[in-house]
């Protein structure tokens, strides 16, 4: 897998930030020469995510170290399972330790959570979609982590698709002038961005039916009935999504009203991580 350039960047930043001018712990009490084996033991049950990010930290930290998977990214897991083997100068094994399992952890829980959340719409045609609510300076890695668990990427940041939510209605002057404004803003600079425009009540949403010219309406803190009627509302003109404190318990309820996606927070902001460790081998 290509790995891309934000997330090079940051796991250069993570070593920098970890080793600075050394490995000292490391440094004091193992040759330069020694030799020796590891691999990383599930102590969890989930979904495993980070395998191909901690090849190449691997590959950053030392390109001589062997890296071994024994399970792929987005592999359900159980305790004692053991998803890849190092091999080579202990040193490097060291310092790549703790950069791997910070990764690997969060980047499991993540994927667990978002498998678990896409599990409780089996047969029906409703997408689970993370958000923007993400560790700042780590979205690209848990967003990667949310589609090994299944789900689908909403907008990356703030450039990549226009989204008018309450605020910009508000200051804008209301639904019809946000869009218009902003299909003006597009045009006259020739982007090519999506529409998707949040209402907050049944009124708001035949308001943006009415105006058009947009790609998805979001039903924001909609009841299930109330849903349901905005998806008659909007009668397949628009893509349609539920937002708003949905859950596990209730994002079935959600899809069955016959939403084409559903973002959940949670699934970046409230993270279980899961429970790995690199243990050192006889070698």
């Amino acid at each position: 897998m290509i790995i891309h350039s934000e997330i090079q960047q940051i796991v250069h930043l993570a070593i920098q930030e970890d080793i600075g001018n050394g490995d000292y712990s490391t440094l004091a009490c193992i040759p330069n020469s020694k030799r020796g084996k590891a691999h990383l033991l599930v102590k969890d049950s989930g979904i495993i995510a980070g395998i191909e990010l901690s090849k190449y930290i691997v590959e950053t930290i030392d390109k001589e170290l062997e890296f071994v998977p024994l399970l792929q990214d987005g592999t359900s897991i159980l305790p004692n399972d053991i998803a890849f083997t190092l091999e080579g100068k202990v040193q490097s094994i060291l310092k790549a330790e703790r950069l791997m399992l910070n990764f690997l952890q969060r980047m499991s829980g993540i994927a667990t959570r978002t498998s678990r959340y896409v599990s409780k719409l089996e047969g029906l045609n409703s997408k689970v979609l993370d958000t923007r609510k993400t560790t700042p300076g780590l979205r690209a890695i848990e967003k990667w982590a949310v589609k090994i668990g299944g789900g689908y990427n909403h907008r990356m940041g703030l450039y990549d698709m226009i989204m008018l939510k309450d605020n910009h209605i508000d200051y804008a002057g209301g639904i019809e002038q946000a869009i218009q404004k902003t299909t003006a803003y597009i045009k006259k600079h020739n982007l090519n961005l999506k529409i998707e425009v949040e209402a907050r009540n049944l009124l708001e949403v035949e308001q943006i039916v009415n105006v058009g010219n947009i790609h998805r309406i979001m039903f924001d803190n909609f009841s299930f009935e109330n849903t349901k009627l905005a998806v008659e509302m909007v009668n397949n003109r628009f893509e349609t999504e539920s937002s708003g404190g949905i859950t596990l318990h209730t994002i079935r309820n959600y899809a069955e009203c016959g939403v084409d996606y559903i973002s959940v927070g949670e699934l970046t902001h409230h993270i279980e991580s899961l429970d790995l460790s690199l243990k050192a081998i006889n070698y």
